[in-house]
């Protein structure tokens, strides 16, 4: 039974204007996308514009110029270490590969430059000079880069204790090639761009979830519950 209909009114009318709204967020009025995946690409498009470390790691893998490496690097399948191989040599590495095992021989500095003139391109969205370097798709070389290369190398490298070398491997894995990989096709924006939509966001968030709260809280007390300390 209802104690008190004003408050369960409320309470109701707010619930219901909540999932109105939630309705409407949901519609792809924004541009054909809706509420959320409009949020997502700004935010995506905000992180990329200040999230750029390529520069400075480039700086980072020119310390390692003349830097002779020695690695043997285990991929999942041939296929796998086929395609490894090529990002390999294109570095000016010598490679041999048995199975799914590589034997590698490089220089590390240019082994690291060339991984990141790829995330460098990749980030910038020009993917095709990637594909067209190595003949076969610029997600999937980026990921071999990232999940397959680097991995292998850092962990041979740790075993070899090599651990500064293995340190900027990991490094550049992370913050060069993964974020290249995350960010590719988004369009890098300044927050002071996009300032007004992201505090009405920000704001809206807020409000939106304590109108949620409220709508329950006033429901309750409608129907004569009452909250004690």
């Amino acid at each position: 039974m209802i104690a008190h209909k004003k408050k369960f009114t409320l309470g109701l009318v707010m619930l219901i204007a909540f999932f109105a709204v939630l309705t409407l967020f949901f519609t792809p009025i924004f541009g054909g996308l809706n509420g959320l995946d409009y949020l997502d690409g700004l935010y995506n498009s905000i992180s990329k514009g200040s999230a750029n470390y390529i520069p400075k790691l480039k700086d980072e893998a020119k310390t390692f110029s003349g830097n002779n490496v020695d690695l043997s690097v285990a991929m999942a399948n041939p296929t796998q270490a086929q395609q490894t191989s090529r990002l390999l040599t294109k570095t000016g590495a010598a490679v041999s590969v048995t199975d799914a095992t590589l034997k590698v021989s490089g220089d590390l500095g240019k082994i690291l430059d060339g991984v990141l003139a790829d995330a460098d391109a990749m980030y910038k969205n020009d993917g095709k000079a990637v594909a067209d370097k190595y003949g076969f798709g610029e997600r999937q070389a980026l990921y071999t880069w990232w999940q397959a290369a680097f991995k292998a190398i850092e962990k041979d490298l740790n075993n070899q204790k090599k651990f500064k070398e293995a340190k900027a491997v990991a490094n550049i894995g992370k913050k060069g090639i993964e974020a290249s990989y995350n960010f590719y096709r988004v369009e890098p924006q300044s927050i002071m761009d996009r300032l007004g939509v992201v505090v009405f966001s920000l704001v809206f968030y807020v409000i939106y979830t304590l109108w949620y709260g409220f709508a329950i809280m006033f429901l309750f007390e409608g129907w004569g519950m009452q909250l004690e300390h």
